[in-house]
């Protein structure tokens, strides 16, 4: 009888088990959804990162003579799609396209529902103010339309 008692573990013995299990996981979480979101933070660097180099590239090309520049207007794209599909090389006797990306990257902290990469980016044109920006006739710059604030406490719209 005494050898039947000493094999298996008591219901005490697992419960106590099961409480220091569920308190080590709900210790980890937070550190998992810390890691998660600086993921998307470092995502989201690198897209602004490409989408702004980008944008810089068009426009030197634009003074540069390779890009047809309309007179009075300030030189960047009329879009994002423009990067990515490209424009006449002015300089080059077989008018090749230059493109400035190869896709529009999305915004991490978009909705999954966004299929269109291009709309999950808010658009500041040239003609509009930092503090108020607003679309226009160009593409001057890309911000993220997320509510949410990074972990160095700053909203991700103003990054």
């Amino acid at each position: 009888m005494r050898r039947l008692r000493m094999r298996g573990f008591t219901l005490i013995e697992l419960m106590v088990a099961l409480v220091l299990l569920a308190l080590i996981m709900s210790s980890a979480a937070p550190m998992v959804q810390m890691s998660i979101k600086r993921s998307k933070e470092q995502e989201l660097r690198r897209a602004l990162w490409q989408i702004r180099d980008a944008l810089d590239a068009y426009k030197k090309a634009g003074d540069d003579g390779l890009v047809k520049k309309i007179p009075g207007q300030s030189g960047y794209p009329p879009s994002l799609q423009i990067l990515v599909q490209g424009v006449e090389n002015q300089r080059d006797p077989k008018k090749r396209k230059l493109t400035f990306l190869r896709s529009i990257p999305r915004d991490p902290f978009a909705p999954a529902s966004e299929t269109n990469a291009d709309a999950t980016w808010g658009k500041r044109s040239y003609a509009s103010s930092f503090d108020d920006p607003q679309p226009g006739d160009d593409v001057y710059d890309v911000y993220s339309l997320s509510r949410e604030t990074g972990l160095d406490k700053r909203p991700y719209r103003e990054w």
